[in-house]
């Protein structure tokens, strides 16, 4: 059974960081595209980010670029989301994806319970 359990989310002022973890299990997880995707309140879900690393590869969506890093320690089956220089548009749910959700939600066959972020003064 895929499990992903994030963790480390919590109220930020604004121009603060966090790191996000997910612990991955049920699955090979350094075989696996994984990605980050978040839902602020009252809107859609929206992809932040997604890792390819097998191949080395990272992508990330315009409104986090250069602020959030994807990472990945296959060793210990678990993915970070380091965000940095948070804005109060951060604000939202964030949730471990099973998936190259770069290309497309859809592709996304499993999530994590998710971590709530909140950036407030």
């Amino acid at each position: 059974e895929v499990q992903l359990v994030e963790s480390g989310g919590g109220l930020v002022q604004p121009g603060g960081s966090l790191r996000l973890y997910c612990v991955a299990s049920g699955f090979t997880f350094g075989e696996s595209a994984m990605s980050w995707v978040r839902r602020a309140p009252g809107k859609d879900l929206e992809w932040v980010s997604t890792i390819y690393s097998y191949i080395g590869k990272t992508y990330y969506a315009d409104p986090v670029k250069g602020r959030f890093t994807i990472s990945a320690d296959n060793a210990k089956n678990t993915l970070y989301l380091q965000l940095n220089s948070l804005k109060s548009e951060g604000t939202a749910w964030y949730y471990c994806a099973k998936g190259d959700a770069d290309v497309g939600l859809d592709n996304v066959d499993a999530w994590g319970q998710g971590t709530l972020v909140t950036v407030s003064s």
